[in-house]
């Protein structure tokens, strides 16, 4: 017996150290892994470091371009465009609204009863649906063709049980969030893509035209009120429930701000009839960039590998895995 509790006992004890082994060889090894992250991130700490005084030039630097860009067209990595929206809410509005928001990985259609005392919103439905893939870089008449019968789908089962309207042609405001020249308050051209998009055939063309040519092969009466970018839309919404409002930031799938300027400042608007004195400015700072902003060498990569490099700095993604 003893032998063998002498046999089970060093068995035991050969197991326990190769156990033991294991164990030590996991904790180098895990060291060796924890010194690898604290190199990176340390790495990241750095290349990432914002201190006031960077900020404080990167500040300078966006004013220099904001002033440039509200001086002329293309003067400027901020394209200060003009929306023509020199009107905002005021909280009295009353009625039922329909709205198209189109501008990233998702497009969203709502409608929406207001009662006419601020922050008042008697109702709103609100339908979100996922671009397909291959829409994003298919034909303009496909996109449109897809958001045309979605929207009337929505329209069709919001109303079905309601009362017909008096009115024959419902409006809609149409938010869509990429470069636009604005024409007026209802039209503009198509600068370029962002966020992954990439419909040749779109460039240059009239926004409004294709959404309205749209709806109309999907047999939907409807026509659209109101062209505006994301930024403006949120701006709008903000001013509807504070009237201090004046500026809107988007942080999403790309990232954009507007900000109410006073006209006689926007030198490239001068003769354009603004009664309020202000014009709300679509500032497209996405493509904002600087030597003083921190870049590592992920941003590098990623940029590098992107639909549009060296362009947009600020909206990068691997749109392949992003579902917003």
């Amino acid at each position: 017996m003893g032998k063998v509790a002498v046999g089970v006992a060093v068995g035991v004890a050969v197991v326990a150290c190769a156990v033991a082994g294991m164990v030590v060889g996991r904790r180098v090894g895990s060291r060796r892994k924890w010194k690898r992250v604290v190199r990176v991130l340390k790495e990241l700490e750095e290349g990432c470091e914002t201190p006031v005084g960077r900020l404080r030039q990167v500040v300078d630097a966006m004013a220099v371009e904001m002033h440039a860009g509200l001086a002329s067209e293309g003067g400027s990595k901020l394209k200060m465009l003009l929306t023509f929206v020199d009107h905002l809410p005021t909280g009295s509005e009353i009625g039922t609204y329909y709205a198209l928001d189109l501008g990233g990985t998702n497009f969203r259609v709502l409608r929406i009863q207001l009662g006419g005392r601020r922050s008042s919103i008697l109702s709103q439905d609100v339908e979100r649906r996922p671009i397909p893939q291959h829409l994003m870089t298919s034909t303009s008449e496909d996109l449109f063709d897809f958001i045309a019968s979605t929207l009337k789908q929505f329209v069709e089962k919001e109303e079905s049980g309601s009362e017909p309207s008096p009115v024959r042609t419902r409006e809609l405001g149409f938010t869509f969030s990429f470069p636009v020249k604005q024409l007026s308050l209802r039209s503009g051209i198509l600068i370029k893509w962002t966020k992954g998009f990439a419909i040749e055939d779109m460039v240059g063309k009239e926004v409004v035209e294709l959404l309205e040519a749209a709806m109309v092969r999907s047999g939907l009466d409807m026509r659209a009120a109101l062209l505006v970018n994301d930024t403006v839309g949120t701006l709008a919404l903000g001013r509807y429930h504070d009237a201090d409002t004046v500026a809107a930031v988007i942080i999403g799938t790309g990232t954009n701000a507007c900000y109410l300027e006073r006209a006689d400042a926007i030198i490239k608007c001068q003769g354009l009839p603004i009664t309020s004195g202000y014009m709300a400015v679509n500032m497209e700072w996405g493509n904002f960039w600087s030597s003083h902003l921190p870049r590592t060498s992920y941003d590098i990569d990623l940029d590098s590998e992107s639909p549009n490099p060296n362009d947009q700095g600020f909206e990068k993604d691997d749109i392949r895995n992003v579902s917003r």
